[in-house]
């Protein structure tokens, strides 16, 4: 199979390096001209999470990765879907499926990235997601991990997920695509309040955390027209691990940095993720106090401008604990 994988940064060049090393498919990795993540591929053949197969294409040749695939894969920032794909439209797209490797929710428009793809000019039926845990420093030891894709395609999605598997990722169906994109990019959010309760000291909170976020994100989920059991699916709940108690998830790491009043360079898509899930929750008139917290914390707290940021992010979680009591479920 001819699979291109369009972005090279942390897990573009994972899953490049899956679908040559573990899958034996001719694959093409692409990335922009003068970008960090392409230029280090170019000039070393690797980065810190992998070395890249010698039998992948890295080109900057945006046509050619395209119009050369069977398959194509994207795996950059979210926010940034809508314009790029303009770029990918102008050329020969027809009735490639498109598989998607990134978690988010559009901050500006409130809309799932598969919806993003429909209204860039690809047919639902060739868009798929494919989402879940694990961390590519656990993969490249041969640690295994399970994964979702999902899809509006039942055909796409099966065919896709039969030809990925492997004895390194085992893939399940997902059979509800907005409760696996939501579940998939809210994961995130909860990783930046994990993040906050470590850097403060609460680590025992991030049970209540895992339970009472994994419900609220339910109740969004099932306010948009999915099913509320998709929280505790593997595109959320089932990547809990990964994202709240990993040393590797920089949505954890941007929440810990940020109890401490020092910024997290690196990309953590839960920030913009809270802010577009606060907005959703005001469309639905659903109830979000955790993700609530999360915006207020990133957004208004300006725990990055000196002082006691723990103090700062602490006293917004712990505002939590004055609402009205009220059944669990």
């Amino acid at each position: 199979m001819k699979v291109s994988v369009l972005g090279c940064g942390r897990w573009g060049s994972f899953i490049a390096w899956y679908q040559a090393t573990v899958l034996k498919n001719q694959v093409t990795s692409w990335g922009p001209e003068g970008e960090y993540s392409y230029e280090i591929l170019k000039n070393t053949g690797k980065n810190e999470y992998v070395t890249l197969d010698k039998t992948i294409t890295l080109t900057c040749d945006l046509k050619q990765a395209v119009e050369s695939a069977e398959v194509i894969i994207i795996s950059i920032s979210s926010q940034g879907l809508r314009g790029f794909m303009q770029k990918v439209i102008k050329y020969d797209v027809k009735n490639k499926p498109f598989v998607l490797c990134m978690k988010g929710i559009e901050e500006t428009t409130g809309k799932r990235l598969s919806e993003v793809m429909v209204e860039s000019g690809i047919p639902a039926k060739n868009v798929a997601v494919w989402v879940g845990p694990g961390h590519i420093q656990a993969f490249t030891q041969g640690i295994p991990n399970c994964m979702v894709i999902d899809s509006e395609n039942e055909d796409l999605k099966k065919r896709l997920a039969d030809s990925f598997k492997s004895n390194l990722i085992r893939f399940y169906y997902g059979n509800d695509l907005i409760g696996t994109e939501i579940g998939a990019a809210a994961k995130n959010v909860l990783g930046i309040a994990a993040g906050v309760l470590d850097g403060s000291g609460y680590v025992s909170l991030k049970g209540p955390l895992m339970a009472r976020g994994a419900y609220e994100v339910g109740k969004l989920i099932k306010a948009m027209g999915g099913e509320f059991n998709s929280a505790y699916g593997l595109a959320h709940l089932g990547d809990y691990e990964t994202t709240l108690f990993s040393e590797y998830s920089h949505n954890r790491t941007y929440g810990e940095m940020m109890a401490h009043g020092a910024k997290f360079e690196k990309l953590a898509e839960g920030v913009m993720t809270a802010k577009a899930m606060k907005e959703l929750g005001d469309k639905y008139n659903i109830e979000l106090p955790i993700t609530n917290a999360v915006y207020e914390a990133c957004f208004l707290s300006h725990a990055f401008e000196g002082g006691d940021g723990a103090k700062t992010c602490m006293q917004i979680i712990l505002k939590l604990f004055e609402r009205q009591t009220r059944s669990e479920f």
